[in-house]
């Protein structure tokens, strides 16, 4: 008999992925006494969490009479793993008033079971609870509650929680860094990456992690290259996760050459830094480093996801090659991505662009699931193409389906105004994005509408509307507004316009040939003169492109 147990001990201590074997050690168990030992009780309870069969685990944890805290424990886990939180808090709130006390793993757990369902309320219950059970200063408590709080972005009540920490781990300065750094306090995740070197702990690649995520504009770019210095010197720079965050934030400031450098010392980059990389090309319009890369990594072993798929169909829209769409497209199609609303709101997005509106409708008509992305698409796509009533019809039908409409919805919704000229309509698609939805409305829509009235010749109404922007007024606005002022011939306004946007772009002669040739068609040809004599030298017109393609889908 003791040999027999002694083989159900191994088995049990085995990792056992198969839900079959561990019915069949269950029912193994339930023939001996140790049924309600919860030592083993704990063991099923685990093996059944790990093949998600979560409704058996607790049928044997309800079975169990004699319950230890490492079995409760393991059900207030496999509740919380599984995504299943209420059942994870109730099972606490009753181990609470049962006789087995919760320890420092269970706050740990239930900690972590708030943050992941970002549940802010019931996480200070907890933390409330471990003081008061004497676990307020415990490591492992501490670690969960920094981690909890940093990743609800309450970054203060991580540090406060911190600061008792007698002597941090990487692991908790980690946390610390990028909950800073992920709540756009990029200056304080700094000053924790200082003192943590100061105290003497070397950061790892989660260290320079947290802090790469945060470089996104060239404006801190050089303390992105000291963080790539550091990383070679650390021999960090070999970490896969690293050098697809190098590849990422040099893409993000628009270093694309770095980013190559950088991605072509890594032995065997996996696919987010391709995608690093490829979305990087596109951000930076070299389409066909887009389309050149994304066929390399086809030709390998990796096979791109729907999240880069989309991104190349983007970077095609961008460039109006519909063959090369149709040779993504049926890739999609062969590796069964075709229904994945991510890309195949993108393929609506590109045949519309392409000027194959009929495609991207028909890829919109067959899509099994639809979202704001997809309905915004095929808006746009129509409004482009001078559908304007056909757009409102779908924009009708988004609303019918319960979809909340985003600024992109009334980007497209006034592109399709102004295309169609539709000036009542755009007046009243802008005014309910405000009232009705809610919508800030943002530069984009201001230069729709005031190219829409403009277009119109209500030149007077787009420059009050432009007075009621708060200074500094972007320039695509003030730009739309002189374009409009040139068509128009209203030299007296243009030249109002104009000087507002020598004042905030001293450098940008594209306006002062839009001016000059505003005078020239008035005939004033002392000003064109003098006007094009106070530009910079070596103006060049740029030669004109043809988008037309020989072969089409």
């Amino acid at each position: 008999m003791l040999t027999r147990f002694q083989w159900l001990h191994s088995e049990l201590s085995n990792i056992c992925r198969s839900l079959l074997r561990v019915k069949q050690l269950h029912a193994l168990l339930l023939k001996t006494p140790l049924s309600q030992d919860p030592f083993y009780a704990t063991k099923i309870v685990r093996l059944y969490a790990a093949t998600n069969d979560i409704n058996s685990a607790y049928h044997v944890f309800d079975k169990t009479s004699t319950r230890s805290v490492f079995l409760w424990n393991s059900m207030i886990r496999a509740f919380a793993q599984s995504q299943r939180f209420c059942n994870a808090i109730s099972l606490f709130r009753t181990m609470l008033g049962a006789d087995t006390s919760p320890d420092n793993y269970t706050y740990a757990c239930v900690i972590r079971a708030c943050s992941d369902n970002f549940d802010f309320v019931i996480l200070r219950l907890v933390h409330g609870g471990a003081v008061v059970a004497g676990l307020g200063l415990d490591p492992i408590c501490c670690s969960a509650l920094v981690n909890a709080y940093s990743k609800l972005g309450l970054v203060r009540e991580a540090h406060r929680v911190f600061d008792g920490i007698a002597e941090p781990d990487i692991v908790l300065w980690n946390s610390m860094i990028s909950g800073y750094v992920g709540s756009g306090l990029w200056d304080s995740g700094m000053q924790m990456f200082s003192s943590m070197r100061l105290v003497g702990n070397k950061p790892d690649g989660y260290t320079l992690a947290g802090l790469l995520v945060g470089v996104a504009e060239s404006g801190v770019l050089s303390i992105g290259q000291g963080l790539h210095g550091l990383s070679q010197k650390s021999g960090l720079d070999s970490d896969s996760h690293v050098g697809s965050l190098l590849v990422s934030m040099y893409s993000r400031c628009k270093c694309i050459d770095s980013a190559y450098r950088v991605f072509s010392s890594i032995f065997n980059p996996d696919l987010v830094t391709w995608s690093a990389l490829i979305v990087g090309y596109s951000h930076s319009g070299e389409y066909e480093k887009v389309l050149q890369f994304f066929r390399k990594l086809n030709m390998g072993s990796k096979k791109p996801d729907s999240v880069l798929i989309a991104s190349v169909l983007a970077s095609i829209a961008q460039t109006a090659n519909v063959g090369l769409g149709c040779e993504v497209h049926g890739y999609a199609l062969r590796n069964g991505l075709e229904s994945n609303v991510k890309v195949a709101s993108a393929l609506v997005d590109m045949y519309s662009k392409c000027g194959f509106l009929h495609l991207g409708i028909c890829v919109f008509r067959i899509m099994p699931e639809r979202n704001v992305i997809s309905y915004n698409s095929v808006i746009l796509g129509l409004g482009l193409h001078g559908c304007a009533s056909e757009a409102f019809r779908m924009f009708d039908k988004m609303l019918e389906k319960g979809l909340v409409p985003d600024e992109a919805t009334f980007s497209s919704l006034l592109c399709a105004c102004c295309h169609a000229g539709l000036v009542k309509d755009g007046r009243e698609i802008f005014q309910r994005m405000k009232d009705e939805f809610n919508v800030n409305a943002r530069s984009e829509h201001y230069v729709y509408m005031v190219k829409l009235l403009g277009s119109a010749g209500e030149l007077e109404e787009a420059y009050n509307l432009i007075r009621s922007l708060p200074e500094p007024v972007d320039k695509a606005i003030l730009g739309a507004l002189l374009s409009c002022c040139n068509s128009c011939e209203k030299s007296e306004l243009a030249e109002t316009v104009a000087q507002q946007l020598f004042e905030s772009n001293p450098a940008d002669n594209a306006y002062r040939v839009m001016l000059s040739n505003i005078y020239a068609g008035d005939g004033r040809w002392n000003d064109v003169k003098r006007l094009r004599d106070k530009m910079t030298d070596g103006l060049r017109k740029m030669p004109g492109l043809s988008w037309i393609e020989g072969n089409s889908c």
